[in-house]
């Protein structure tokens, strides 16, 4: 869970557009506000998804959700390329970029970094800050200040607890291009990391983690194609896809697949359904991606971002319960065919 920025600044990081790569912390800037590029409706299937769009069309703000295989294409998509203000879902590119640094030489997983809670600003001038200890999910990586932890160890705390601190310490070490990177080579193309989670300074002067449905449904479906076909590319004994080799693709389908903050997206699916997904909410932001896998259909991708005044950073708020209602009606279309136009 990231830390509350207020429901104005969420507000206005949802009307934001991408910033052109590539992302240094040199060349950040802020973000001209722009309207609403992509607010259609894609579909091509009739099912329980159309049905909830009287609804979602009255949700104030904005939602935007992916529905389909991994890999695409949609079979539903309502403003999916919207900009939204990230949340915890940075997490993912974070958790990719890390794999891919791996793979490069660049970190080890096993590595041991010290845990601690002083982090710099990359607001030009703005010193260091820490995270709230109160503002966390998860009490483990609190409880290890002061001694070391291992990436692969922290990897799996910042994805299935959301937690703040864990995700620092490896931005720390693997840095913002990385994680942004691992959004572009899964084709997500507005997406970026580009700040550290509670760097309120750097909030302030308008640099914020940005996300769309599309590119959460990118990255996870390329994650689970990688992890579960035998289409990449050869490479000795190992094979490289689109976002990472093989065993690198299924470590972080498993770590995603052990995620324990099950309130929107999960609770919308039936008990003991296999679903690999990530969350992340802030007042004014509530936001779910997965990769669902049904015993009785083909996989399927679901990415959800809710802007709306009705997410008030509770896990029985109405912007939750709505993403569980958007995730039952997905799994309730998951045998729909496409229609088929002349």
């Amino acid at each position: 869970m990231e830390s509350t920025l207020g429901f104005d600044m969420v507000w206005v990081a949802l009307r934001l557009t991408a910033i052109t790569l590539p992302v240094t912390n040199a060349t950040l800037r802020l973000v001209e506000p722009q309207p609403p590029p992509h607010s259609h409706v894609v579909c091509s299937l009739v099912g329980q998804l159309t049905n909830l769009e009287v609804e979602l069309a009255a949700v104030p703000g904005v939602v935007s959700i992916w529905y389909g295989p991994p890999g695409g294409p949609p079979a539903y998509a309502r403003a999916d390329r919207e900009t939204h203000y990230a949340a915890s879902m940075m997490k993912l590119a974070v958790l990719a970029g890390l794999y891919r640094e791996h793979e490069a030489g660049r970190v080890t997983l096993d590595e041991k970094l010290p845990v601690h809670n002083e982090f710099r600003s990359v607001a030009p001038g703005a010193g260091t800050f820490g995270c709230r200890r109160s503002y966390d999910s998860d009490e483990a990586v609190w409880e290890r200040l002061g001694t070391t932890a291992s990436l692969r160890w922290l990897a799996r705390r910042m994805i299935v607890r959301s937690s703040n601190l864990a995700t620092n310490l490896i931005l720390e070490r693997i840095g913002y291009d990385a994680a942004t990177a691992a959004w572009r080579a899964s084709g997500a193309e507005q997406s970026i990391v580009a700040r550290p989670i509670e760097d309120r300074a750097a909030a302030d002067q308008g640099i914020a983690n940005l996300v769309t449905a599309a590119d959460v449904a990118a990255l996870l479906g390329a994650i689970a194609q990688d992890a579960i076909t035998q289409g990449a590319i050869s490479q000795g004994a190992q094979t490289r896809g689109t976002v990472a080799n093989r065993d690198s693709c299924r470590d972080m389908l498993d770590i995603l697949l052990a995620q324990e903050l099950r309130d929107d997206l999960a609770a919308g699916l039936p008990p003991g359904t296999k679903v690999a997904h990530k969350n992340g909410w802030v007042m004014g932001v509530r936001h779910a991606g997965g990769v669902v896998f049904p015993d009785d259909a083909e996989p399927f991708v679901l990415a959800v971002c809710l802007s709306t005044p009705l997410a008030v950073n509770r896990s029985t708020d109405k912007a939750c319960r709505l993403v569980a209602r958007i995730a039952a009606a997905a799994w309730h279309d998951r045998e729909q065919r496409p229609l088929t136009h002349p």
